[in-house]
């Protein structure tokens, strides 16, 4: 599994800038008028992770593999895009499938930037996006009623299911994301919810793009930003999409000096790599041999044999046991052989919970 993650916000609000410069791909097209992203833009990212540089320095194997995200860019949604308004949702389905939801949001001011809506007002775009995202929401509840309602003449077990979705439709027809919806929690409306995909079901992170003078200290924007996000528990990281695009193939001295001078140790990208894994509650575990040292993202609170099923389903299915090394420990010993003589390699069963950062290897019958 990876982390998968979809970014949404109005038009000229640094989401392509933001998306280019986390990629290293230039392949966003990035300029000053709305609707300059006409299609779907998605890049698959290596998850920065100093652990696996050391471990690949102690074993020296043929290859490194980090842990992926995937980022999907759509175009900006305007005020109206439900209606067909700019390019309207045609690209929502594009995020469907996200694990979370990026949300862009300007917390600067310039002139020489044009706003959709002739001033920056971040509550404002937030509210925008996301009664935009609730009504396409709304329109995939209401064509799935459609065809259950239909359908529930040859096949009665779905009354269940027919329920939730009108109450659940009911609830987001006051613009209310189904994020918060108090029914939530029966099984029918569990299946529902998980075939859905809903947008509004999602968790959001709010990414405020910020000037070089705030990057250190909150301005009023960020600290409204902040506000609005507390209120439902959502994440909120801060950005200067334009020094991130700077960053673009530096080298790693240059690249800590350059983020200095800006007064912060964290890219942009570790920033929202690091909210999404613990917005979404996932950790890393590390295999590491002669042939490959690689990162493996799984939940916190995954057992052994789930975290194996990760890496093929028929270790999860075959699974015997696993041998354990803490990274702290692997590194202090430096080798495995090591750590085995040291007594630090532990064997664990099917009901051992993955700890992050834990280099295990699996043994499993097939």
């Amino acid at each position: 599994m990876g982390l998968s993650i979809g970014i949404v916000g109005l038009p000229n609000v640094g989401k392509s800038t933001l998306f280019n410069a986390l990629t290293k791909a230039q392949n966003a097209e990035s300029a000053n008028y709305p609707f300059c992203t006409i299609e779907p833009n998605k890049a698959v990212v290596p998850v920065p992770d100093p652990r696996l540089d050391k471990l690949s320095e102690l074993v020296h194997p043929q290859r490194v593999l980090h842990a992926t995200v995937d980022f999907i860019d759509i175009a900006g949604l305007v005020k109206g895009a439900s209606r067909g308004e700019g390019l309207g949702n045609k690209f929502l389905a594009n995020i469907r499938e996200a694990d979370a939801i990026l949300h862009v949001v300007r917390c600067f001011e310039n002139d020489d930037v044009v706003h959709v809506d002739g001033s920056v007002d971040p509550i404002r775009d937030i509210e925008v996006i996301e009664a935009e995202l609730v009504m396409a929401d709304t329109q995939t509840l209401e064509n799935r009623l459609d065809r259950m309602r239909k359908q529930l003449k040859g096949d009665k077990k779905l009354q269940a299911k027919v329920d939730c979705c009108a109450a659940l439709l009911e609830h987001m027809s006051a613009i209310r994301p189904a994020s918060s919806f108090p029914g939530r929690d029966n099984d029918a409306c569990r299946e529902l919810m998980r075939e859905l995909q809903l947008i509004t079901d999602k968790n959001i992170i709010y990414c405020c793009n910020v000037d070089d003078d705030a990057l250190v200290d909150d301005n009023e924007f960020v600290t409204r930003v902040r506000e609005y996000a507390a209120q439902s528990g959502s994440g909120v990281v801060k950005i200067n999409a334009r020094m991130e695009e700077e960053l673009v193939g530096m080298e790693d001295e240059e690249y800590r000096e350059f983020l200095e001078s800006y007064g912060v140790s964290e890219s942009g990208l570790d920033l929202i790599i690091r909210s999404g894994y613990a917005t979404l509650g996932l950790i890393s575990y590390f295999t590491a041999g002669v042939k490959e040292v690689r990162a493996w993202t799984i939940h916190e609170g995954d057992t052994a044999p789930k975290a194996a099923g990760v890496i093929h389903t028929d270790f999860e299915r075959g699974f015997i046991r696993a041998e354990v090394i803490g990274y702290d420990d692997y590194v202090a010993n430096g080798t495995e052989a090591a750590c085995r003589a040291k007594g630090v390699l532990r064997v664990e069963g099917k009901e051992y919970v993955v700890h992050d950062g834990d280099v295990m290897h699996f043994l499993f019958n097939v």
